[in-house]
């Protein structure tokens, strides 16, 4: 591991870009994503991915260290805590960035085997986003689809919803909904449109839908839902519910993918 260097200076030109990505919700103008917390920093190592630097607050630099000690190449800075609380994207910091090169996908990569893709269609809170790809990971989804429209998945709060998760499962980002509905119709996905049971319109319950062929499942705007260009091409899907009208985009979605699981399993 080389020597840790330190900075001290908020006007660093790398801090600055740091800062930058946080706000924008995008990557750094090296093309890395921020992820902020010890356990996202032990995800990206579990994964594989390729961790470039690590930031940390000098209260925890032994235990930053601890964790890329073996690993050529990866560099660690060092930080004073205020400097590095005042860069952090969360309200209590673990004090601790490692600035990963995210996976690159390709599109054939999320339609392997018995496809179980998430489209994510307009979707704006980053909490949503990355809690959808984490239940996508945890009930065997084989990728995700981020439409044109929908937060980043280099937002650091994405990422940290995602809990790692977007570390491992495929996905591709910034899609144009013509161009992801070709794309589905092309590979002979059937599209699910998950919709309020109470909208007015028919709509399938959940229980009676064959999930175990290859499946897509669109998760819409949390205000708007889904796109009329998608909900065209696809059938919609509603989960029975008592008092309530409708479910927050990621507990839907986490439903969803449980019963295509359970349906997989039992059909295995």
């Amino acid at each position: 591991m080389p020597k840790a260097e330190t900075i001290t200076s908020a006007a660093n030109p790398l801090l600055k870009d740091v800062r930058r990505a946080i706000a924008r919700g995008g990557l750094t103008e090296q093309g890395w994503c921020v992820a902020e917390s010890f356990h996202l920093l032990e995800e990206a190592l579990r994964s594989d991915c390729v961790v470039r630097m690590v930031l940390a607050a000098d209260s925890v630099r032994s235990a930053a260290e601890a964790h890329v000690r073996r690993l050529p190449g990866v560099k660690v800075v060092v930080l004073p805590d205020s400097l590095m609380q005042s860069i952090s994207g969360t309200e209590t910091s673990q004090g601790v960035m490692a600035l990963v090169q995210p996976p690159e996908w390709k599109l054939e990569q999320l339609f392997r085997g018995s496809s179980l893709v998430v489209v994510l269609d307009g979707l704006q809170d980053p909490g949503n986003a990355g809690a959808i790809v984490r239940v996508a990971e945890a009930f065997g989804a084989t990728g995700a689809l981020f439409l044109k429209g929908t937060v980043s998945p280099f937002n650091a709060k994405t990422l940290r919803a995602s809990a790692g998760s977007l570390f491992r499962v495929p996905y591709l980002h910034g899609l144009d909904a013509s161009l992801a509905r070709a794309a589905l119709q092309q590979n002979r996905v059937a599209l699910y449109a998950a919709v309020p049971a109470s909208n007015g319109a028919p709509a399938r319950a959940l229980s009676d839908v064959d999930l175990t062929a290859k499946c897509g499942l669109i998760i819409g705007n949390e205000a708007r839902g889904v796109s009329g260009d998608l909900r065209s091409a696809a059938l919609d899907l509603s989960i029975p519910t008592v008092g309530v009208e409708s479910l927050n985009a990621a507990v839907a979605a986490g439903i969803i993918l449980y019963e295509a699981r359970r349906q997989r399993a039992r059909k295995t």
